[in-house]
């Protein structure tokens, strides 16, 4: 596998780090996962939805060695420096300053240790006027004016995922592989800080490019801000179907093959992309009048056999049961302390490297 053979070792909780973690973990790393004694990590505790086990942390913990240490302690610390000589990577996303109290200064680290690459995500970074305020992923996408552009127009909402915490899991994982490429040609490890606040402003880049026009984008529900038609369409007993229109050949094909009626290609309030977002409410009318008279899987037949996209609007099982996670065979049995767990395979596909699932084990902790 590809990262055979590196060791990392995770001080880690919650989402964003275990995430990172998790992906190297599937690349075949051995992650060695510290853990807080008595309770462990606490994302053990947010639910018992998967058989018992905390849905959070199966998802985020497979594949890992977990080992329950109180840092406090002297010995324990030393036990840590220890193994760091035979670690390639130390991982963490503790809360501001706690690294430093532990003794695992990162650039004291760095001398001591000149092969090891070390990464720290924080909510803010380690300096500047946030640098001490607590982070949290819903609390970020508020800073961040993430909430801002989702929801209605009548109300914010925040995602339904936490991708803030995924946002800066993601910029870890890419971040370490560069640095472990690095290394492989210098021999020299490096520092590496993630903010959180920086990984998630990073995708709001969108709408802040947006405001150069002297505007916010709005929020838009389920329909795109900025390009219409893109969203979801009333079928035949009231089933939504997504269509998305990209471009203005998209546009006529439309008219001419769906809506059948080559006028709106031409009309003064549909012309371009910027007339049909402005005049949304009433084109929307205008394609569920015709929508509305076709069964979903028909209408999707059609619009695929005319290169238009769109998409059913699943609920969790739809995905679960998705045709081409199913054609793909995406779903593998995981060992846990519960029994087997069904669990999506890494997203990762390699066309020469096996992944062994035998070893992606949610184990129980050792001490």
């Amino acid at each position: 596998m590809p990262l055979q053979g590196i060791r990392v070792v995770s001080i880690e909780h919650a989402v964003a780090a275990p995430f990172a973690s998790r992906q190297l973990a599937d690349l075949g790393a051995e992650i060695i996962k510290i853990e807080k004694p008595g309770v462990g990590d606490f994302a053990r505790s947010y639910d018992e939805a998967t058989h018992g086990l905390s849905g959070n942390f199966v998802w985020l913990n497979r594949g890992k060695k977990s080992v329950e240490l109180d840092l406090k302690k002297q010995e324990n610390v030393q036990l840590i420096f220890d193994i760091l000589q035979d670690t390639d990577v130390l991982l963490n996303n503790l809360g501001p300053g706690a690294l430093d109290r532990l003794g695992f200064n990162p650039e004291k680290l760095h001398e001591i240790f000149p092969h090891l690459i070390i990464c720290s995500i924080s909510g803010y970074g380690k300096e500047g006027p946030y640098s001490n305020k607590k982070a949290y992923d819903l609390l970020i996408q508020s800073e961040a004016a993430v909430l801002q552009i989702t929801g209605s127009p009548d109300a914010p909402a925040k995602t339904g995922l936490a991708v803030v915490d995924i946002a800066s899991g993601m910029y870890a994982f890419s971040s370490i592989l560069a640095a472990i490429i690095h290394r492989n040609k210098t021999k020299i490890g490096t520092i590496i800080e993630i903010s959180m606040l920086e990984a998630i402003a990073e995708w709001m880049s969108f709408p802040i490019y947006y405001t150069y026009g002297g505007t916010e984008p709005v929020r838009s529900g389920t329909d795109h801000a900025t390009i219409y038609p893109y969203g979801p369409f009333l079928t035949m007993n009231k089933e939504q179907l997504f269509i998305a229109i990209q471009n203005n050949r998209e546009w006529e094909i439309f008219c001419r093959e769906i809506l059948k009626d080559a006028s709106l290609i031409v009309n003064p309030r549909f012309k371009t992309n910027i007339l049909r977002v402005q005049n949304k409410m009433l084109l929307k009318k205008i394609i569920e009048d015709v929508t509305g008279e076709i069964d979903r899987a028909d209408l999707a037949n059609l619009l695929d056999e005319k290169k238009i996209a769109n998409a059913y609007f699943n609920d969790i099982n739809g995905l679960i049961n998705h045709p081409q996670l199913q054609f793909y065979q995406k779903w593998k049995n995981v060992n846990s302390e519960v029994g087997k767990i069904s669990m999506l395979q890494s997203p990762m596909n390699f066309n020469n490297i096996s992944c062994h699932w035998g070893r992606y084990s949610i184990i129980r902790r050792t001490y």
